[in-house]
């Protein structure tokens, strides 16, 4: 499970840094492009799962108290579901957006999309490093 949970915070944070991927690295522009597509539907889960894994973090923080590695644990999967939230939002706006008639919620999405914009490339590649990490911890615990 946590190997998936590490993956898909590395494919959300390489939608989320795609324009600085590619400006690093412009032979990557053609694997990129074969998940832009379902870039909506990413960022709509995630927002979902971010917000449950933000929940069962805090309701979850005993696990600070049982040593250094479960810390270090905690601190990730906060970390993670923060992350599945903001540049799920800015990945899924139009795919929410497409499932809610509210316009006042609507436009309280457009304006957290506009405050979170600027970080855009810093959350992706934050996600990236967070998924590896993910993963890393997976293999040696």
């Amino acid at each position: 499970m946590a190997f998936s949970f590490g993956a898909w915070l590395i494919v959300l944070g390489i939608l989320g840094a795609a324009s600085l991927i590619i400006a690093k690295r412009p032979d990557a522009k053609q694997m990129i492009d074969k998940i832009v597509p379902y870039q909506g539907w990413f960022g709509a889960a995630s927002v979902f799962y971010g917000i449950w894994d933000i929940i069962s973090a805090v309701l979850n923080m005993g696990m600070m108290s049982a040593g250094v590695l479960w810390l270090v644990w905690w601190i990730l999967w906060l970390a993670a579901g923060l992350l599945q939230v903001s540049l799920g939002l800015l990945l899924g706006v139009g795919v929410m957006k497409s499932f809610i008639k509210d316009d006042t919620a609507k436009a309280k999405m457009d304006q957290t999309v506009i405050k979170l914009a600027p970080f855009q490339g810093t959350l992706g590649l934050v996600s990236i490093a967070v998924g590896i990490a993910y993963t890393v911890l997976t293999v040696i615990h």
